[in-house]
């Protein structure tokens, strides 16, 4: 990270995202690689796993704009790069939405990320257990909001907040 922080923005946001168009068109071309002998391997089970699945679903049906997207997700991002590799998404399209959602990445991570993870590092210098004890709270928190995610979507809470009144629920 401080090899980063030392770094003109221009560059720290270049280097960064020369990394995220490795990392992620590296996923891409191993799940295009991968597709055709993953019946035979352990990767079969990821294939056959929910998130995957969706991953796929979301890349078949949105394509380049779901990969563009990903890039603001934490987890997601890797899943969606596999899908559109496995699905055989055609380079003309991803290659643009890889730029795209690559170029995203790199400058909120060149910014709001090193800036957080100075921010931690400064309170750690002040109070290492105050700096432990926010890591904690934060962690709960997400996990928590995943939870209750989970359990919402599992009761049918997806429902949307308000329906519609149309004229003739008036006139009842």
């Amino acid at each position: 990270m401080d090899f980063f922080r030392g770094l003109p923005f221009p560059l720290a946001v270049g280097a960064l995202l020369v990394i995220v168009l490795l990392r992620a068109g590296g996923t891409y071309a191993l799940g295009r690689a991968a597709r055709s002998g993953a019946s035979r391997t352990r990767v079969q089970h990821l294939l056959e796993s929910p998130r995957f699945l969706r991953a796929q679903q979301l890349v078949d049906r949105w394509g380049a704009p779901v990969v563009v997207v990903s890039f603001l997700t934490v987890g997601f991002q890797t899943l969606a790069n596999l899908a559109a590799g496995m699905s055989r998404m055609s380079l003309r399209r991803y290659l643009p939405a890889l730029l795209i959602g690559g170029l995203i990445w790199a400058v909120l991570y060149a910014t709001v990320g090193l800036i957080t993870f100075s921010a931690l590092a400064h309170l750690y210098e002040i109070s290492p257990v105050g700096a432990v004890l926010g890591g904690l709270v934060l962690i709960a928190g997400l996990a928590g909001y995943i939870v209750w995610q989970l359990r919402r979507r599992r009761s049918g809470g997806d429902r949307p907040i308000h329906t519609p009144i149309s004229s003739a629920d008036l006139t009842r």
